[in-house]
């Protein structure tokens, strides 16, 4: 039930660029395709994500894209904070760097701004501390605490990124408790913090410490087709930074009402992964030797790490916190195909009003009746899963059904 004057959006807050207008690199590892425009359409006629947010606009050369689709009318800053794209998209501005604790551990943090003329403040300081800030998520020398007060010094907030992956992040690379890298004062400012690929609510509510925090399930979309693969629902007035802010602190009725992504089975780094024979762990967690070849040369899972630091698999969710449901994206379904994902956004529009507001029935219509009946299912999170780890996505099996209902069980998480 919505409160009276509060409107709910779908919001994912971690997309990259690829490439600028002009073609030069931004985020290498993404599509050339994400441009700052190409983002904004995709989750305009596409996906049907009210508010993106864009995580590479501190380099000078997205600057002058977002400078000129300003001058162009295509875009207007909203009074209270974010840009708005054609009346229907709404952009936050942000930055992710990569910071460096003092025990050499790395990991990213995303810096979010109201305004543009926070971030080219921001960036004409980020000159200064990185070796190419044109590039995205560079390494700034700096640690996480230092970050932060410099991103609040320029009016902006600051939330740790994918906290839970091996590569580059609070818990996977750093430390074991948040308070090693923010002070207390610090940590009061943060207002939530970005689950990632291969963890869920359940998984990250073991970790006790967390319970005050509002949990994020973002993309972190290095294409156009996973931008909205992990999204929150978030209840606001207006689709503003101002309002989004009242949201993650959970302010005036504001709130994120819901998140949305991957089962962390088909997560990247869900298990822990042997490098030298290349199998994922399918023992009870944690596991931190091969179970096939006995190497030490893994890369420990998210879930692996999560139940190394918590002790034990008892998840306690707190009162604020929001259901967290597992659905799996058109790409991931088994049979969707290029042609019939454009059948599909031709008849019902968007992503999200396809998996949210069309039932089986009209499905059928377009897609044939086996398709349709897997849409419903992955958009309940209801097909079987193979677990994914070493960088390799997990496998959706197809023909098959599974029965739990995202509960937080042991024999589901492994």
């Amino acid at each position: 039930m919505r409160e009276k004057g509060n409107r709910h959006y779908f919001v994912d807050l971690h997309v990259h660029i690829g490439r600028t207008e002009d073609n030069h690199p931004v985020k290498v590892t993404a599509s050339r395709d994400l441009t700052f425009a190409h983002i904004a359409q995709e989750c305009q006629f596409r996906k049907g994500i009210d508010m993106v947010g864009i995580v590479d606009c501190a380099s000078p050369r997205v600057i002058t894209d977002i400078e000129k689709m300003l001058n162009s009318g295509e875009m207007m800053e909203l009074a209270d904070g974010g840009l708005r794209y054609h009346d229907r998209v709404t952009v936050i501005l942000a930055s992710e760097i990569e910071t460096k604790e003092l025990n050499g551990g790395l990991s990213h943090q995303i810096a979010y701004f109201p305004f543009l003329k926070n971030v080219k403040a921001f960036s004409e300081k980020m000159r200064k501390i990185v070796t190419n800030p044109n590039l995205s998520s560079q390494n700034s020398q700096i640690t996480a605490q230092e970050f932060f007060y410099m991103v609040y010094t320029f009016g902006g907030i600051v939330i740790p990124a994918h906290v839970f992956t091996p590569y580059k992040s609070v818990f996977g690379s750093c430390s074991v408790h948040l308070k090693d890298i923010f002070n207390t004062s610090t940590l009061k400012k943060i207002p939530a913090i970005e689950l990632g690929l291969s963890a869920d609510s359940c998984l990250a509510d073991c970790l006790r410490e967390l319970s005050d925090f509002t949990f994020l399930a973002n993309s972190d979309a290095h294409s156009l087709s996973k931008i909205g693969r992990e999204y929150n629902v978030v209840m606001m007035e207006q689709p503003t930074f101002k309002e989004l802010l009242l949201a993650l602190k959970r302010k005036k009725s504001r709130k994120v009402v819901a998140n949305y992504g991957l089962d962390p089975k088909l997560g990247k780094y869900h298990r822990t992964y042997c490098k030298e024979c290349h199998t994922t762990a399918k023992g009870s967690p944690p596991v931190f030797f091969c179970e096939k070849c006995h190497s030490g040369k893994i890369k420990k899972g998210v879930l692996d790490r999560i139940m190394e630091i918590s002790g034990s698999c008892s998840s306690i969710s707190p009162q604020h916190r929001p259901p967290y449901y597992h659905q799996i994206p058109l790409e991931f379904v088994p049979g969707i195909g290029k042609k019939t994902k454009e059948k599909l956004f031709k008849h019902f529009g968007t992503e999200m009003n396809i998996l949210h507001n069309t039932s089986r029935q009209e499905l059928s219509k377009v897609a044939g009746p086996r398709i349709a009946a897997d849409i419903i299912l992955a958009h309940k999170g209801k097909l079987n899963l193979l677990s994914g780890g070493g960088g390799r996505y997990g496998k959706v099996k197809r023909d098959a059904i599974k029965n739990n209902k995202n509960s937080f069980q042991k024999e589901n998480l492994i």
